[in-house]
């Protein structure tokens, strides 16, 4: 009953937390060292360096076979993505070899083309010619019909007849 009393004295509790406070804190530390003696003493002949050496040869092994799985996921996965560049490499080439070939015909048709619009442009040149000596021909039947029919009127004027047909 007086231990209890004494707890409930603020004072008392208090100090009481503190030094079970501090008693942990020595246990953590003493523990702490214990683990260092025990870590200087180690040797891979003990008991315990024996185990210790055994999980890490374990560990390192799982290491590297997750290593290698890791590994090959890459690789799977860097196949996978180069077999798609493959596909799309072939894909545009067959796609350009069509372009080409269209572009061949294409070609083929422009040629073609500018050799008509040649031979047209050449008939064009001839027809003007003859469109050009044809009006030339013309003119000079008008000049010539107007020669005729100036000289048949200054005939009649002098009291001469030109006959008809000299007049063409």
């Amino acid at each position: 009953m007086q231990a209890r009393r004494l707890l409930l004295d603020p004072a008392v509790h208090e100090e009481f937390i503190r030094l079970k406070n501090l008693v942990e804190e020595k246990d953590k530390k003493v523990k702490e060292l214990q683990d260092n003696i025990a870590a200087v003493n180690f040797t891979p002949q003990s008991k315990m360096g024996k185990i210790l050496m055994a999980k890490c040869r374990t560990l390192q092994e799982e290491n590297e076979e997750i290593g290698n799985q890791a590994s090959e996921g890459k690789i799977h996965d860097l196949a996978m993505k180069l077999s798609l560049q493959k596909y799309q490499n072939a894909e545009l080439r067959s796609q350009f070899e069509g372009l080409q070939k269209r572009l061949g015909g294409l070609t083929n048709d422009v040629d073609r083309s500018h050799e008509t619009l040649f031979m047209l442009q050449e008939k064009l040149e001839e027809k003007n010619q003859e469109i050009q000596r044809l009006k030339a021909e013309l003119q000079q039947e008008s000049c010539m019909e107007n020669g005729s029919t100036e000289a048949a009127a200054n005939g009649k004027d002098n009291g001469e007849m030109i006959p008809a047909e000299d007049a063409n």
